[in-house]
């Protein structure tokens, strides 16, 4: 399979690494120093692009890719405002995309767990619940998208909340927020060198309960963007990676 990489740095050069040990061809590689090749004619050359940039250049990324007619795979986060606007897009040029808050199987895991778990708890209301996020301080958007998906989960299965606010604790101020009832806490954090751990806390007065993500480094990540090219490259349509796991209870 030929891959073009829209973005190429850290992520980049790894998702690079870990598909060519899967016998497949980089044949395009964009980073800051030469956006000028990003064009239809270059994309057309590539089965499918695997986009990992920043929220202010994705949705362009994304245009050129349907202008072009190859698939590509986004794992940029922080663009899902307009998420049924690209979907429209999609269906409108017959292109493809899937996209995903995080490409690991080990985080896909856990949203499905997440979801199991919260469903339990909704039978014991005496637990409140929230979600912590760390991430390194090069770590544009706040929340993560990854940390934005545990809470939409557990919104989907907690009677007693119905929305999520976002707290980013620094060094002039600290967490204690003055969140009410119904709303779910998401508690972010920036710290050097750290790839993400996100955390699930069900605390009662008698015992607390901690559900936990710790990514060791950005391999996961980039493995799961090669696994989704290679699972969405022959398909037309708007997904999401969860219709590419399909987890079932």
């Amino acid at each position: 399979m030929k891959i073009a990489l829209i973005g190429y740095g850290k992520m980049g050069k790894i998702i690079e690494k870990i598909a060519t040990d899967r016998k497949h061809e980089i044949v395009l590689k964009i980073d800051h120093e030469n956006v000028h090749e990003l064009t239809a004619e270059n994309l057309q050359k590539a089965d499918v692009a695997i986009e990992f940039t920043m929220p202010a250049s994705v949705l362009g990324n994304i245009n050129t890719c349907f202008n072009a007619g190859t698939p590509v795979v986004v794992g940029t986060t922080g663009w899902y405002d307009n998420l049924e606007q690209i979907k429209q897009e999609c269906q409108a040029s017959n292109g493809t995309l899937l996209y995903a808050t995080n490409f690991s199987v080990g985080v896909n895991i856990f949203f499905h767990v997440n979801k199991l778990l919260a469903k339990l708890m909704n039978n014991y209301p005496y637990y409140d619940v929230q979600v912590e996020e760390i991430h390194h301080t090069q770590k544009l958007d706040s929340p993560s998208g990854t940390a934005i998906t545990i809470a939409e989960g557990i919104i989907e299965n907690i009677d007693s909340k119905d929305k999520w606010s976002n707290f980013l604790v620094s060094d002039d101020n600290d967490s204690d927020a003055n969140i009410k009832q119904n709303v779910l806490l998401i508690e972010s954090l920036r710290i050097d060198s750290v790839p993400g751990t996100h955390t699930v806390i069900y605390d009662s007065e008698v015992d607390s309960i901690e559900f936990k993500h710790t990514a060791h480094n950005r391999n996961g990540f980039a493995l799961g963007a090669v696994l989704a090219a290679e699972w969405v490259h022959d398909k037309k349509g708007f997904y999401s990676v969860q219709e590419m796991f399909n987890f079932t209870s």
